[in-house]
This record gives structure tokens, sequence and C-alpha cells, in this order.
């Protein structure tokens, strides 16, 4: 029953669930299962947001958990080889022994995996300067439906031919099974600083991040969080955060000191301009540890104000954030349920997390009914229906509001060529036909 649901709480019962310990097993189960003609489906922690490691009809739920080993890390090379079930804030943190890193950082990064990471082509707050998952892999070993293994990528930053890897990144274990990841590590920055701006309009924060982008500035992160949030998230952590406030921006800036020093000048400025009310800058390690700790356990806060909420991850460009977050207070007023909104504003990919109670059959219905709309008025905005939690169940039947037929049947061949029996996590990414344009999740 543990592994009936992921994040997402659309609940499914897996016939079975295993759990290899490398790639020699991995290959067998998948042989075992390919012959049987049963479903495989990866999993990782369960931290997934868009319902990946969900079984939609039957068969074995392959948890990699226990596939959790750091095999090397190559400071000369500045690179690292792990097992998939190795979690995120782990790999950073025997890194940091180096004075390296590993930039990906989901909020959940303290439990989610690297494999389920490749899988979703996860982001983070700390994304905005360097790229998401797919710019930080790569080399892969891959387990393919029939069991063979293939090696994708390069010890060297560059291999002639398809680039495999890229095409597996991002891919939902609907190709093949990642058993091994070789990703780029980073030096950690000589300095960096981060700065806390205070709105009492939540316009007057969208327009600063506007403003960042205008003036050439890329912030290694850029977070938006509004005034509900905030009061959740400060009663929660007590992270510092003021309680009556419209909207706060948290910006971070890395690089050598000069620098450094330099461009929060330049940011505290621009905020200013854009009618911030007050813009701090955290003392030391410890304050802005703190101001991290609140923005990273945001989700984790909502649970006491409400016994559920469904999050979502669509993007915009960052100039129609006003817009956006006019649209998606109507869709409270609409539908009668709270939003909160906390998102990744420098790169445009919206957080809205509708509160809702499950026990409540009408709720769930208009939760779903809400987030369809805010997932519309994405696209309608020149935007995408998701950033980083990946499509899964969630979101496949909305791929047609993206992407035209003759788009979607290029991927169903592509899909075709590796998976061609549709073994391999099956029912996710790309839509059936039979709810074209609509959520087809049961929030339960």
């Amino acid at each position: 029953m543990l592994y009936e649901y992921d994040a997402l709480s659309s609940r499914r019962v897996p016939d079975a669930v295993v759990f290899p310990e490398n790639t020699a097993e991995v290959a067998a189960i998948v042989r075992l299962a390919a012959g049987a003609h049963v479903p495989v489906i990866a999993r990782g922690a369960g931290t997934g947001l868009s319902g990946g490691a969900v079984v939609i009809q039957g068969g074995i739920v392959l948890s990699l958990a226990r596939m959790k080993k750091i095999l090397e890390i190559d400071i000369e090379n500045e690179r690292a080889r792990a097992q998939p079930g190795v979690v995120n804030l782990d790999l950073s943190l025997a890194a940091a022994d180096y004075g390296y890193g590993y930039v990906p950082d989901p909020s959940s990064q303290k439990a989610c995996t690297l494999g389920g990471n490749v899988a979703e082509n996860s982001g983070g707050p700390h994304t905005l300067c360097a790229g998401v998952t797919t710019n930080h892999v790569l080399g892969l070993e891959v387990v393919l439906p029939d069991g063979s293994v293939m090696h994708t990528g390069a010890r060297h930053w560059d291999r002639p031919g398809y680039d495999l890897t890229g095409l597996m990144v991002g891919s939902e274990g609907t190709l093949g099974i990642v058993t091994e990841i070789t990703v780029r590590l980073t030096r950690l920055p000589e300095a960096a600083k981060t700065l806390l701006a205070v709105y009492d309009r939540v316009r007057d924060a969208t327009s600063t991040v506007a403003a960042v982008t205008a003036r050439g500035i890329t912030p290694a992160a850029l977070e938006m969080m509004d005034g509900f949030m905030l009061r959740a998230i400060e009663a929660a952590t007590h992270a510092g955060y003021p309680l009556d406030a419209a909207a706060v921006l948290l910006i971070e800036v890395e690089g050598l000191k000069e620098e450094v020093d330099e461009s929060a000048l330049d940011l505290e400025a621009i905020a200013r301009e854009n009618h911030a009310r007050t813009v701090r800058t955290a003392r030391d390690a410890e304050e802005r540890d703190l101001l991290w700790r609140g923005r990273k356990n945001a989700f984790g806060a909502i649970g006491r104000l409400s016994p559920n909420y469904y999050v979502q991850d669509g993007v915009i460009p960052r100039t129609r954030l006003v817009q956006m977050l006019e649209y998606i207070g109507e869709v409270e007023q609409r539908f009668g349920q709270r939003v909160g909104n906390i998102f990744h504003a420098g790169d445009g990919n919206l957080h809205p997390l509708i509160l809702f109670d499950a026990r409540d059959p009408e709720q769930r219905k208009r939760v779903v009914q809400a987030a369809e709309a805010i997932m519309t008025r994405c696209v309608e905005l020149g935007g995408s229906i998701t950033g980083e939690h990946g499509v899964g169940i969630e979101k496949n039947e909305l791929m047609p509001l993206i992407f035209s037929e003759d788009g979607l049947d290029l991927m169903r061949r592509t899909k075709a060529v590796f998976n061609p029996d549709g073994l391999l996590n099956p029912g996710k990414v790309l839509p059936s036909g039979k709810m074209c344009g609509e959520l087809r999740i049961q929030i339960s």
C-alpha cells in the first residue's frame, strides 16, 4: 500500500514491489517482466508530484531505493558517478568536502533521489543561473525494456552522435530505467549573499523580477512568495519573514566576493526603485540558511492550515507574472478554494498551492477544475504546462495544448523505438486521446 501513490496522491495498487541492489538485478527483473508481458514502473523516493511512479494498469513497481551508492567523486574531472537511489542532498554534501556541489536543488532535495530527478528533469531555486538537471548530467547507464544495458554520454564533455543522454533525461521512465548517473560537479562559489525584498503590493514584486532581467543580471536564485504563504511559513519555521507583507522576493547572488558585493547593491537598488518597502541582506550563513529553510519547507507549512493541497508547476514568461497572479485570484474566487503562491520567479515557474479537504467530494472536483483553468491560462500566456514536476498521469491529456498532432506522433514513434510493447511506465507523458485537453487525475 505504501507504493500505491506518490506525492500526487492518486492511488493505484501495484501487483508487486521489488528492490534490486544493482544493475544486473534490474536487468533480470525487466527480462522476466518482458517475458510475461508485465508492466514495470521505476520508482525513486516517491516525492514526484505528477504521478510518474503510480501504477496505471497493474504491474511491478521497481523501487531503486536500495541502489544508493556514490560510486565515484572525481574532482580532477569535476564529475561524480552515483546510483539512482542516492538522495540529492547527500551527493552535494559529499562533494562539499572537496569544495564542490551539485547544482540542481529541488525543494524536496533532502528526500528526492537522483534517479527521479533525471526522470523528471528536476529544477530548483538555484538552477536559474546554471540550468536544470539535463544541464548537469554527462552520462547514463540505462536498462532497456528487453533487459539489455545501454550507456550514453561520456566521461569527457562532448561525444559525437545523437544526444541519447538528453533524450533520456525527462523521459519519466518510459524509454529505459536509469541505473547509474554521471553528473557534473560545480565549484562552490567564493562568496554568496541572500537578500529579502519586502513589498506592500504583489505587482511591485513582479515588476522587480522583470526589471532584474532587463538590467542583464542573472541571480543564482530569485524566488517569490505571497503574503498568505509568508504567514504560513513563518508560523511553521520562524524564518524571519514579515507577517504584514503582500509579497517578498528571496534573491541570492554567488561568485567572486567583489562581484557578489556589486550585484547585491545593484539588486537592492532595483528592488527599491520598484517600491520595495525594505531590502534586508542576511548577516551571515546562519541567517541565509534560515531564510532558505523557510522557502524549502513551504509546502510542509501548508499542512498546518489545510488537510490537503494540490501544487502545480506551470510556466509563463516573466513579463506575464502580473496577469497570471491576477488570474489565479479570479480562479480562487470562482471555485471557492484558497490558493497560496510561491514560485521560481526568475524563470517564470509557478507553484500555486490549491488548498482543499479530500474528504469532501465536491472540493475534490473543484480543485481539479481550478488546476485545469490555471494550466490552460499558462499556455494562453505563452507558457507551458510543466517546468519541473513532469507530465506523468497528471498532465498527459493536456499535452495537445502545447504540441501539434505531428509533434506528438513523433514522440510516440520515438518511444516505440525504445519501448515497443509499452511495458515501461505505461500511460505516462503522452495523451491517450480519451480526455484530450483535460486533467484526468483523481485526487484522493
